[in-house]
């Protein structure tokens, strides 16, 4: 399937930021306004200039390349004075956030039955002598 043809909506976004960053419990509303803040950004684009970004929207683009759902390029443009000039994207990665919004994020007891294992080991096994 074309890569163009695939559409990353809201929802899909906020399920990929659930099952992928999601370390506080953030609520399905929070993560709801997350996906729509940063969707608004490229609109019916997938490819943003760099410039529109605030900080703080910045460092929220960071993240979400960080777990594969946006990714940086950047392009070397030549200004009619010869000077070579950088400009820097944003894209967003449909693939990534279809699959990590499809993926199921791991319960909180799953990852707690991957440290119980230690639960049979010894206490005397911890001290130092």
């Amino acid at each position: 399937m074309n890569d163009g043809f695939k559409i990353v909506t809201v929802e899909d976004l906020s399920k990929a930021i659930r099952n992928s960053i999601d370390k506080k419990g953030l609520t399905e509303e929070e993560t709801t306004k997350m996906a729509r803040h940063i969707l608004n950004f490229f609109g019916f684009s997938d490819r943003i200039i760099d410039n529109v970004l605030e900080p703080e929207d910045r460092d929220a683009f960071y993240t979400l390349e960080e777990y594969g759902l946006l990714l940086t390029e950047r392009e070397e443009v030549t200004l009619h004075d010869g000077r070579e000039w950088r400009v820097h994207y944003w894209r967003i990665r449909k693939d990534g956030i279809l699959n990590a919004a499809t993926r199921s994020k791991k319960s909180s007891k799953d990852e707690d039955m991957d440290y119980a294992v230690y639960a049979e080991v010894p206490e005397d096994v911890w001290k130092r002598e």
